[in-house]
This record gives structure tokens, C-alpha cells and sequence, in this order.
């Protein structure tokens, strides 16, 4: 018996009856042979954890445009939370962590540069919605590895689509995935926010912080605690009622005090606009495209393939392109 059929047979015996098993999945757009030391959730978690996409989260706002300071999050360390919260959440209740795991390392990787404001520059350019959830899924499914995609498992796939939006996810590991980003984005904005000066901790409403706890690490473990205590031996993902309606205000206090900050998003016109002129000149020049980008002009049109190479952005390269091609070069007299 190989490793990963060891695995599987584990995951039969310990995990819920809820649980999406390895061995069951729906399988990949293109059948491949399984490997014999790791089960197909488990490979999915290292092909994105080994991307370029995953590597440029590094370099991608979450909510401070060019924040001054190392302790402000970024895509890639909100990743790493969401992963956490939503592994001890699959954990507790004997869920599949692998796929779980897997479908919270992808849920971002369609992040523009410049965070939410890339995503409403690129919607305005573009006249139609630019939604990262859906370009997540276009990452792995299309432009990671020159074009082959990383040919994920359907599970994982759902997951990572259906962690924003209307759509919900159909397994119980991509639920959580949901639920973990929210967790975690409003916790953590939270902490940056108070790092920035722009909210104090005591001025989060008595209403909220007496229901959820006035510390970071409280407000974690009770909304955690609750999903779980909520949720174990049935087949949803739930909160109580309290808590939740304690989250969703939270998540407006949030919005009225720090996500429309003019602290926050003072920048926001030029992050912009950068990402539109960058649109509009390679629209205006797709010979200026990288080579890797080229062939697919004539297969899924200009707007298409220019959208997904902005996007695909860092924040920093984005400022540097815009420079390289805007900003005239310095020059001297001798």
C-alpha cells in the first residue's frame, strides 16, 4: 500500500461523514496519473504554494496603499491567516484540511495590484465587472505555467471561485474557506488600522467588542469557537445568530471608520489611474506585451489578455512600468 492510499484510508476512518475525502474527488480537467507519497488535495496545496502568482501576493496590497512600516499586511500574509483559521476550524471538526488548506492558499491569487481599487480600475477601463474571485480561478485554470494551468481538483477549484460571491461552495473545507477570509480580513484590518492611527481599539462600539471580545486574539477566538461549537456533527457551516450579527456590524463599523478613510485610501485616484493608463497604453501597443503573453491575442482577444497581465501586477512593478513608460528619464547636461 502506497503512502497516499495509507492517507486516504486514515482520512476514511478519522474524518466526518461530512467531510470531502481525497478518494472521492470529482478529479482534475486533465486526467494525470496520482502520485504515490501525497493525495491529490495535498498536491493541489504545493502547486499553489509554488506559483508565481502565489510568490507576487508578497507584493500586493491588502488594504494600505505603500504603507510605511513591515508589520502592515500584505496578500500573502492575509493568506497565511485565512489558512490558519480555516485549517484549525477543518481541524476541529474533522474536516478535510488539505482541500481546506488548498482552497485558502488560491482564494486571492486574482488580487490586483493596489488591492480593491485596482479591481474597480479595471472594472470602470474595462465597461464590465472585474471580480478577483473569478480571476483566482483564472489563474490556476489558464495562466499559471505559460498558459497549462495548474490543473487543479474540482473541490479545490469551487473553493477558491466561491469564496466571494453569490455562489456558495459545495463542500463543507470550501465553506470555511469563506468564512476564514472574513474572519480574518476584519481582524486584521483592525490591528493595521490601530498601527496606523487611524481607529483605537476602544472605539470599536461596546456592542460589538462585549459580544466579541476588545482584543485582537479574543475577537478570533470567540468568532472560531462559535463556527465550530455551531457547526460540529451537521452538515453547515454556521455561526449563532449573536455572533454573527455581532461580525456583520463589525464589518460596517469597519467600512464607515477604515476601508472609506481617507487615511487609507487617500492614494487611491492615482493607484487608479496607473492601472488604467497601463491598461490603455497595451491596449494601444500589445507588441509591448511579454512574449508569454503573445500568443494568447489571438485566442481570447486583446482586452482579455492585457486585463490578465495588469492584473497579474505587483504593486511595485505596477509603479515601475508606469514610470518606465510615462515618466520621461532623467537627464543632464555636460
Amino acid at each position: 500500500m502506497t503512502i497516499r492510499e495509507t492517507l486516504e484510508r486514515q482520512e476514511r476512518e478519522v474524518l466526518s461523514p461530512y467531510a470531502a475525502l481525497a478518494a472521492e474527488s470529482r478529479g482534475r480537467g486533465r486526467t494525470e496519473p496520482e502520485r504515490d507519497d501525497r493525495t491529490c488535495y495535498q498536491r493541489d496545496a504545493d502547486r499553489i504554494l509554488h506559483s508565481r502568482s502565489f510568490r507576487r501576493l508578497m507584493h500586493k496590497t491588502q488594504v494600505f496603499l505603500q504603507p510605511e512600516g513591515d508589520h502592515y499586511r500584505t496578500r500573502m500574509t492575509h493568506t497565511l491567516e485565512v489558512a490558519r483559521i480555516a485549517r484549525t476550524i477543518a481541524r476541529a471538526l474533522r474536516l478535510n484540511e488539505d482541500l481546506t488548506e488548498a482552497a485558502a492558499m488560491g482564494h486571492d491569487l486574482g488580487h490586483t495590484p493596489f488591492g480593491h481599487a485596482g479591481e474597480l480600475a479595471l472594472t470602470e477601463v474595462m465597461g464590465t465587472p472585474f471580480r478577483h474571485n473569478e480571476q483566482s480561478l483564472r489563474v490556476v485554470d489558464r495562466l499559471e505555467k505559460n498558459g497549462q494551468g495548474l490543473n487543479l481538483t474540482w473541490e479545490v477549484r469551487r473553493g477558491i471561485v466561491c469564496h466571494s460571491g453569490d455562489q456558495l461552495p459545495e463542500t463543507l473545507e470550501g465553506q470555511i474557506v469563506r468564512l476564514a477570509d472574513r474572519i480574518a480580513y476584519i481582524n486584521h484590518d483592525i490591528d493595521d488600522a490601530v498601527r496606523a492611527g487611524i481607529l483605537r481599539n476602544e472605539e470599536i462600539p461596546p456592542a460589538i467588542s462585549d459580544v466579541l471580545g476588545d482584543t485582537h486574539s479574543r475577537r478570533i477566538n470567540t468568532l472560531v469557537s462559535d463556527v465550530v461549537q455551531t457547526s460540529v456533527g451537521r452538515p453547515v457551516i454556521a455561526m449563532t445568530p449573536a455572533i454573527e450579527t455581532a461580525m456583520l456590524e463589525l464589518r460596517s463599523f469597519m467600512f464607515e471608520r477604515v476601508y472609506r478613510n481617507p487615511v487609507a485610501k487617500g492614494e487611491e485616484s492615482k493607484a487608479r489611474r496607473i492601472i488604467q493608463e497601463l491598461y490603455k497604453y497595451y491596449i494601444a501597443h500589445p507588441e509591448k506585451l511579454p512574449e508569454d503573453f503573445q500568443p494568447q491575442l489571438d485566442l481570447e482577444g486583446m482586452p482579455r489578455v492585457v486585463c490578465d497581465y495588469v492584473a497579474g501586477m505587483t504593486d511595485k512593478y505596477a509603479v515601475f512600468k508606469f514610470e518606465e513608460i510615462f515618466v520621461p528619464t532623467a537627464w543632464s547636461i555636460r
